[in-house]
């Protein structure tokens, strides 16, 4: 029988570490996927007001085929330089490509619009260099989910967003796991309920166990957010070796689990973006693995994105309340 890693994260995927920096306060932060080795890595993007950083560079024809870390990151375009505290610090540890005796860390990044949440955003010098590379610093096999991170401000069509991970083990002896900073346009509950959309695909009570909802709502969720104020951001890892074109076909079939788990995703509002890794340790890949794998990818994603939100624990200044705040007699 196969069924989630012994930790239910990403990181059951050996040898990578996730960490986050946050700041209360300004009621945002970022996120870090870092691997003991470079990894390969793959991306799709589905979302219509996409912010990123070197995903350019992670298409299969590229001439730099390995990364060494992907940021997940709020704060809009001013939270990609979360990528440039994770450079220094990956600099400072000898890590990155070797180019005319210097090391040049490649670190691929993504950001989701988090400014409009109730923190304070009144800084005179951008505040996420140092929180990337307090992501860096404290990336560890076991992290926090819920609002944490990345995830710390996210906010959905109704309740607090977040963090979120989960794992499976399939048949063949491969891992793969999803991370997730879960804030988009969208519901990731149905209609004014607490039911998931990603309920089908829940394993063993993780983010409550209360099943489909009783009446599936057709219609789409009140329009709260402003536009623009969205984007789920996620990473897909396994440790079956694959290829860069690999990755991108396992980005792309992890999109589905997002439309399971959001409704609706992959809005013009949004920047939904999979990133997809490989460690390369694990069994080797068929292409009928290559099914079973974007499968799991799709169900993971699902289910790390209901987590996020199931966990959040928003502070109270921010302008969202928690699923379980909204729910209480369900908590």
């Amino acid at each position: 029988m196969t069924g989630p890693g012994p930790r239910n994260l990403i990181t059951d995927v050996a040898g990578l570490r996730v960490g986050h920096g946050q700041d209360v306060r300004l009621g945002s932060g970022a996120t870090v996927l870092v691997g003991d080795a470079p990894f390969g890595a793959g991306v799709h993007i589905m979302g219509g007001a996409p912010g990123t950083r070197e995903t350019e560079l992670l298409a299969p024809d590229r001439l730099v085929q390995e990364v060494d870390a992907i940021v997940l990151s709020g704060g809009s375009a001013f939270g990609l330089d979360a990528a440039s505290g994770v450079m220094a610090g990956l600099r400072a540890q000898g890590r990155g490509f070797a180019v005319a005796g210097q090391h040049v860390p490649i670190v691929p990044a993504a950001i989701l619009f988090d400014l409009a949440n109730g923190g304070v955003k009144d800084w005179a010098e951008s505040p996420y260099p140092a929180l990337g590379r307090a992501a860096l610093d404290a990336a560890a096999p076991d992290f926090a989910l819920g609002s944490h991170g990345a995830g710390l401000g996210a906010t959905t069509a109704n309740v607090a967003g977040g963090i979120g991970s989960a794992s499976w083990v399939l048949a063949s002896g491969a891992t793969v796991g999803a991370l997730v900073a879960a804030n988009p346009v969208g519901s990731v509950t149905v209609g004014d309920g607490p039911h998931f959309w990603a309920a089908p695909f829940e394993w063993q009570g993780e983010f409550g166990g209360l099943g489909p909802a009783p009446q599936t709502a057709f219609a789409l969720p009140p329009m709260t957010k402003l536009a623009r104020e969205a984007t789920t951001l996620a990473i897909i890892a396994t440790d079956a070796p694959l290829t860069q074109a690999q990755l991108t076909r396992l980005a792309i079939a992890a999109h589905d689990g997002m439309a399971r788990a959001v409704v609706p995703s992959h809005t013009q509002f949004d920047g939904d973006i999979v990133f997809a890794v490989s460690t390369g340790a694990g069994p080797s890949a068929t292409a009928l693995d290559m099914v079973e794998l974007g499968h799991a990818a799709a169900t993971c994603l699902a289910r790390a994105i209901a987590r996020a939100v199931y966990l959040a624990d928003p502070p109270a200044h921010l302008t969202q309340k928690s699923w379980r705040a909204t729910h209480p007699a369900l908590d």
